[in-house]
């Protein structure tokens, strides 16, 4: 049997040929690599990557750079040639320790030991592990290095710069403060921007950064307003959406904040080619770019957030270029569930890893990053992990209330934070319909209420984030802890594959470094399970790739056709 997807992946190959010889792009906050595959799986080059752990560049650096730091750690002179430290308090040749190194406590760049060369030869196609603050400062020092990214590095001229910085202390499920360290970040990402000046900027971000955060003086403060506006202050037009991964194949309900911004003189060359939908989704844009660059008053009610979840807000970008965002957005569409994505993974690891036995969504996969991602032999990062007897009963449990209104899980949840200690006649007659896993080992349905209630009582938690995946529904948006989501069917929770696989990763991404962490070392190491939740979809990398390749498709043109005008004038 044929390698899934060999003749697409032949035309892919050519079509990449004939028209993306230059197109490139850096990304920052990369993580473990999800857009950074997304975005090569439709020919984009990558110039140079940035990521501040090196636990999730462990697993960018094997799967996209085709380095492996675990292998040459081993080695006794190590000498990592394209996975490049900022600053470290270990030489190259303790990389062992660099694998694991605290990255809140690395040097500045001028103090640990730095791989960068001054003229930023050695950082082309690579990956530099260090903060985006520290790498700002490494670039005012090294003035002709940002002229470097400016040209992609000899190529005419950088297309894209892209990333997630990290999302903490804007999410929803976090702790939410205007004042935190971590929200700087996405300014460093425009003040890097602005030095490498390239024709489009992605930004993603979690939902949360729609929501206004208080200032000290009780007022509000729009996070994602402001970092619009810091975009604009740069010479970029920024157009915001509230995109759901699910509609690009996800097996997952993940909403994310997208900003892309387009650099003013691309935009100019660009208005000529918008539809009316296109023109209407910048409708505001221009005005508000306008004001920010005359320094006049502005407030979010000038621009707009265009959310793909409102029919007329989605009936729009099926017209642009933004319409693989939304491919999935319509009535008869089938969305990917959560057994769609992982119902096949059971028999691939129970009876060895084959293309005859991956389901529709595997073969998808295989196929979209056929050429970007290994071909897999075996099932990686599929290590089961073991729930004690309490948890598993527990589980079921879960298990029963994902398939109940929200009221009824609810008010269990109520007994079992101890919060309560009651249910209601209506959650009793729902609850008495189902087997439970009892102490016994045998699942069965409990015979009253009170008997129920006692079961309740012996199986507290404090969690309150447990839940479990429904078989015909899109997982809800991955998490970093494990034990967050179980299996719709197994007492377990589950593996870093499935996960990977509801994140759209294909099975040939193998994620490096611990599998999972705890206690203190939270703070700052980024396991197995934590570099899958923090990661973009590649899917929806993708689809991003698709929409900005379309835009320098017609940048191209556009360009071609002024000279054009321009000799015969001349």
């Amino acid at each position: 049997m044929p390698r899934p997807g060999t003749f697409r992946s032949a035309i892919l190959k050519l079509w990449r040929t004939i028209n993306w010889t230059r197109v490139n792009f850096i990304e920052l906050f990369a993580g473990c690599g999800g857009l950074s595959l997304g975005l090569k799986s439709v020919g984009f080059e990558l110039a140079l990557a940035n990521e501040l752990s090196p636990m999730a560049a462990e697993s960018y650096a094997f799967n996209l750079l085709g380095e492996d730091l675990e292998a040459l750690a081993l080695e006794s002179s190590p000498n990592p040639k394209r996975t490049l430290w900022l600053s470290s308090r270990h030489p190259r040749s303790g990389l062992a320790l660099r694998r694991r190194e605290d990255p809140r406590k690395f040097p500045s760049h001028d103090r640990g030991f730095c791989d960068l060369e001054d003229d930023g030869s050695n950082l082309r196609g690579n990956l530099v592990v260090g903060s985006i603050t520290e790498l700002n400062r490494w670039l005012e020092n090294h003035g002709d290095v940002s002229r470097t990214l400016q040209n992609a590095f000899g190529r005419g001229e950088l297309d894209l710069v892209s990333g997630g910085p990290p999302c903490q202390s804007f999410s929803m499920a976090g702790l939410r403060r205007q004042n935190c360290e971590k929200n700087t970040l996405p300014w460093e990402f425009a003040k890097f921007v602005g030095r490498a000046s390239p024709k489009f900027v992605l930004l993603e971000n979690v939902s949360g950064i729609l929501k206004p955060f208080k200032d000290s003086a009780g007022g509000k403060f729009y996070a994602w307003f402001e970092l619009a506006k810091a975009f604009a202050e740069i010479g970029y037009f920024p157009l915001c959406l509230h995109v759901n991964a699910k509609y690009v194949g996800v097996a997952q309900n993940r909403q994310r904040f997208l900003l892309l911004a387009v650099r003013e003189d691309v935009y100019e060359a660009l208005k000529g080619t918008f539809s009316d939908s296109e023109r209407a989704l910048f409708r505001k844009v221009e005005p508000f770019y306008a004001a920010v660059k005359q320094e006049q008053p502005i407030d979010t009610a000038m621009l707009d957030c265009w959310d793909v979840e409102r029919d007329l807000d989605a009936k729009l970008l099926q017209k642009s270029f933004l319409s693989a965002l939304v491919r999935l957005r319509t009535p008869n569409a089938q969305l990917v569930s959560a057994s769609d994505a992982i119902g096949d993974i059971g028999a691939l690891h129970e009876q060895g890893y084959s293309t005859h036995r991956l389901g529709a969504h595997g073969r998808k996969l295989a196929n979209e990053f056929e050429g970007v991602a290994r071909l897999p032999t075996a099932l990686a990062n599929h290590d089961l992990r073991n729930n004690s007897e309490l948890v598993q009963r527990r589980f079921r449990l879960y298990q029963v209330l994902a398939g109940l209104d929200r009221p009824t899980r609810s008010s269990v949840i109520s007994v079992l934070n101890g919060h309560s200690t009651d249910i209601d006649d209506r959650v009793w007659a729902a609850l008495r319909e189902h087997d439970f896993l009892k102490e016994t080992g045998e699942r069965k349905r409990f015979a009253s209420r009170a008997e129920l209630l006692e079961f309740l009582q012996r199986h507290r938690t404090k969690k309150r984030t447990q839940r479990a995946l429904q078989a015909k529904k899109q997982a809800p948006a991955t998490v970093s802890i494990p034990d967050d989501a179980c299996h719709y069917e197994s007492l377990r929770t589950l593996t870093v594959r499935e996960l990977a696989r509801l994140q759209s990763f294909p099975d040939g991404f193998v994620f490096k470094s611990k599998i999972t962490t705890g206690g203190a070392m939270r703070s700052y190491e980024v396991p197995q399970y934590t570099q899958v939740g923090n990661a973009v979809p590649p899917l929806l990398g993708r689809a991003l790739g698709f929409a900005i390749a379309v835009l320098l498709k017609r940048l191209n043109l556009a360009r071609a056709e002024r000279s054009r005008a321009t000799k015969l004038v001349a």
